[in-house]
């Protein structure tokens, strides 16, 4: 006979049917209406397959038959549902894992914003909040994202257009700023002034009166290029706009050690891994004291995805690296290089990139309690203007 439908939910049933004359209790059963598939015969009997239901009713043809019953396979849901029910504890922790994964991946765990140069993130994000749209916020509950769109971008001030787009339990506002007109700055009339003691060396002069010329020796707060046009009868006066470079003399006290200490890993290592849910964590291994008296801790997360999705479930390792000191010493030669390298770093960040250093003299050098001190000029070629307003008495 054919498997009857839908048997795997109803349950079957392997018996071995022993005895004299099985035959008799296949024709009893086919008689009875009892549908038997998959019969099998051999030297120790008859084998046959039928459903759950259908085994509940042979005891009263096999009394009468004188044959011998055995199971020998149960298959099927309700067999399944039998055996998960013994172990209903596990099931039930299944199942509540579940239902555990499904309500944190129904909340929103963060909200990235892009696109914004003017607007601050905070601004939007409280836009956004006073809209219903923060962290921790069931996502079912959100209105759809073209009526929060039009929402926020009515809250926002400057924004042509916002977008949101959700990722999971992420959502990203995309922010689309309006083009302004460029802000022209407000300018007063004024003089370019000498900031120190110099020579020039090149004089350029975009608007404004130069008053002085190359190899002048100017000092500090002198006038270079004179916003002041015309004489005293007939004077106008202007923006002063220009560059002057000249020539500087700086000096430095450099103080290097010959002897300096570091840190560096050690190999020594213990780890951690906790199990992260959201913004909690679990320590899972790694229990104890820290056994280094000094340590850096690296951190790496490898969070669970589903899809392309990352989900706010994962795995999180610390590792404590242990880290001692060690010394190391240096020639005078090379302590000597050192600090006259940091100088003209200094220079650079303190007068700009494009100050030229044409030469350097060193004053006086002695080494001492495990230093190299150094008293060093240094010549240099830089900007040398910066700008004075121009102020007007009272009475003119």
């Amino acid at each position: 006979m054919k498997q009857p439908p839908a048997s795997k939910l109803r349950g079957t049933v392997r018996v071995r049917i022993t005895g004299e004359r099985p035959e008799r209790l296949l024709n009893a059963l086919t008689e009875a209406g009892i549908v038997v598939w998959e019969v099998r015969t051999g030297e120790d009997g008859v084998s046959l397959k039928l459903l759950l239901g259908d085994f509940c009713r042979l005891r009263p043809f096999v009394r009468g038959t004188g044959c011998r019953v055995r199971i020998t396979k149960r298959d099927g849901l309700p067999f399944r549902l039998a055996r998960l029910w013994k172990r209903k504890f596990f099931a039930a922790g299944m199942v509540l894992f579940a239902v555990l994964l499904f309500l944190l991946c129904s909340l929103v765990w963060s909200i990235r914003v892009e696109g914004n140069q003017r607007l601050a993130r905070e601004d939007i994000l409280d836009a956004a909040r006073r809209e219903g749209l923060s962290a921790f916020q069931w996502i079912w509950r959100l209105e759809e994202p073209d009526k929060l769109s039009k929402k926020l971008a009515s809250r926002l001030p400057g924004v042509s257009w916002v977008g949101i787009q959700r990722s999971g339990t992420v959502i990203t506002i995309q922010v689309v700023e309006a083009d302004l007109p460029p802000e022209k700055p407000l300018s007063s009339p004024r003089h370019l002034v000498s900031r120190s003691d110099a020579v020039v060396t090149d004089v350029f002069a975009e608007q404004g009166r130069p008053v002085v010329s190359r190899h002048a020796r100017v000092k500090k707060g002198q006038i270079l290029i004179s916003g002041t046009l015309g004489d005293e009868e007939n004077s106008q006066s202007v923006v002063a706009k220009g560059t002057v470079k000249g020539l500087v003399w700086h000096e430095y006290e450099i103080a290097v050690p010959l002897t300096r200490t570091r840190d560096a890993y050690t190999g020594g290592r213990k780890d951690r891994t906790y199990l992260v849910l959201g913004n909690w964590a679990v320590q899972l291994w790694g229990y104890g004291r820290e056994p280094y008296a000094k340590s850096r801790t690296l951190s790496q997360m490898d969070p669970l995805t589903w899809r392309g999705i990352e989900l706010p479930v994962g795995v999180m390792t610390e590792k404590e690296m242990e880290v001692g000191q060690t010394s190391e010493t240096v020639t005078a030669a090379e302590a000597k290089r050192e600090g006259l390298t940091a100088a003209m770093a200094d220079i650079a960040a303190r007068y700009g990139t494009d100050s030229v250093i044409r030469s350097q003299k060193i004053l006086h050098e002695k080494k001492e309690n495990g230093k190299v001190y150094m008293k060093v000029l240094f010549e240099v070629e830089e900007v040398i203007s910066q700008e004075l307003p121009i102020v007007y008495n009272q009475g003119e």
